[in-house]
């Protein structure tokens, strides 16, 4: 801005009428064109804390109850992903969206508050969460479409999203999926796996499904809503995926006080 108005001559000059219409026209164009850019998506899938229906060590009980996103750690809580996305001023709330899927609990929409980028989290409630990572795995893959409309706006969300993120525990550590997996070659996205050891258990199904594996983990992890951010503001401002990497481990040592030597070996990027 300051560039342009060094540019308006003196208002005595004749060329003074031109400029302001010349700078003006070029301001609103810009605007415009930061407006009709086409939104990038991000579809989280988050599997609620639950003490009785996971293979977890034991939470407060209002935090490890899967039916309760209000209180839940993962959700409602101080770092739960719609409190914290709620809070942070780089994120507006939209608005919480029904969802016609009983086994999400609560489904909510955030927009980016510089750029034209669109977050939609889906709150699955604890017990289904071989349901969560099968939607998740489908999602990376490409499939699993979710349509948004909000105004004049349809959103493309799941299998369509530019970058898919699961948060939860990892459930592959009990649990198996026998699913078929066909990886969409018409586009490719970016992917965060929140979760203990997600790097191991997750590898051979996203083999399969052809995403990038932008931050996983090698070991055990609070999956906490932080890390994801921090995560996400490097992706919207088009950094590497070594830079990404490395925001999220800066955020989760901020956080946990864990050394950064230790986040670095935490939290990895690619296979």
């Amino acid at each position: 801005m300051y560039d342009y108005i060094r540019m308006i001559p003196n208002q005595t000059s004749p060329r003074y009428p031109y400029m302001i219409k010349y700078i003006f026209l070029l301001l609103f164009s810009t605007s415009v064109f930061a407006q009709n850019t086409a939104p990038k998506t991000v579809h989280v899938f988050v599997a609620l804390c639950d003490n009785v229906n996971q293979g977890i060590v034991p939470v407060p009980k209002t935090l490890g109850n899967g039916q309760n996103p209000t209180t839940n750690l993962y959700w409602g809580a101080l770092y739960g992903v719609k409190t914290h996305f709620k809070k942070s001023k780089d994120w507006t709330f939209i608005k919480s969206i029904p969802s016609e899927n009983p086994q999400i609990l609560e489904r909510v929409l955030f927009k980016h508050t510089t750029t034209n980028t669109y977050l939609l989290a889906d709150a699955y409630d604890g017990k289904y969460i071989k349901q969560t990572t099968i939607d998740f795995l489908k999602a990376s893959s490409g499939d699993f479409s979710t349509f948004i409309k909000i105004d004049d706006k349809s959103l493309d969300f799941g299998g369509k999203a530019d970058l898919v993120s699961y948060i939860g525990h990892d459930g592959l550590m009990e649990f198996q999926l026998d699913i078929a997996i066909t990886k969409d070659t018409s586009s490719t996205k970016d992917a965060i796996i929140l979760a203990c050891y997600s790097k191991e258990y997750f590898t051979p199904y996203f083999e399969k499904t052809g995403a990038t594996p932008l931050v996983w983990t090698t070991g055990l992890m609070a999956p906490e809503a932080y890390t994801l951010k921090w995560a996400l503001d490097g992706w919207i401002q088009e950094k590497s995926d070594a830079e990404i990497r490395e925001l999220a481990a800066q955020a989760y040592h901020h956080y946990q006080k864990c050394g950064m030597r230790g986040a670095r070996n935490l939290l990895v990027t690619g296979f």
